[in-house]
């Protein structure tokens, strides 16, 4: 089947029910999105589909084909995008394995509210699970990205 991962058309090998995560760590190498609960309770595995953030880990990559899918890597060639600007400026990661899920859906929310509250971080990141309890760090670095601009 074709998928459309990070602006490139690729053929991919796999059976229909395997699930995206699984596809885009081990068949294309993209190992940016991580894997955590396997249940979507975790939101280490987040990408984009459509725009949207998903859960990779229980999406079927039938579910895919034709639809424009972004990783962590996709999100800049070069970590210039304003959330991951804002994540390196404020020292948001710790121990890391979150990170990717926790800029996508931060990404994904920039994308539809320029400056959101605080609230509106909370509700867009509920799901994003860090062990290590960076949330304060992760909500300044969303505001800090708003404010940086272009997400």
């Amino acid at each position: 089947m074709k998928l459309t991962v990070n602006g490139v058309e690729h053929d991919v090998d796999a059976a229909p029910d395997t699930p995206l995560l699984w596809v885009l760590r081990d068949l294309m190498g993209l190992t940016g999105t991580k894997y955590g609960c396997g249940m979507a309770q975790c939101g280490a595995c987040t990408v984009h589909l459509d725009g949207q953030p998903m859960r990779s880990c229980v999406l079927p990559v039938s579910a895919v084909a034709g639809r424009p899918v972004t990783t962590i890597e996709g999100l800049s060639t070069d970590g210039s995008h304003p959330v991951q600007r804002a994540w390196a400026e404020l020292d948001v990661v710790q121990c890391g394995y979150c990170q990717s899920g926790q800029i996508m859906a931060a990404a994904a929310l920039l994308k539809v509210v320029n400056n959101p509250s605080d609230a509106e971080i909370d509700e867009a990141m509920t799901g994003i699970v860090c062990r290590c309890g960076t949330y304060p760090r992760v909500r300044a670095a969303i505001h800090r990205a708003a404010e940086l601009g272009d997400a």
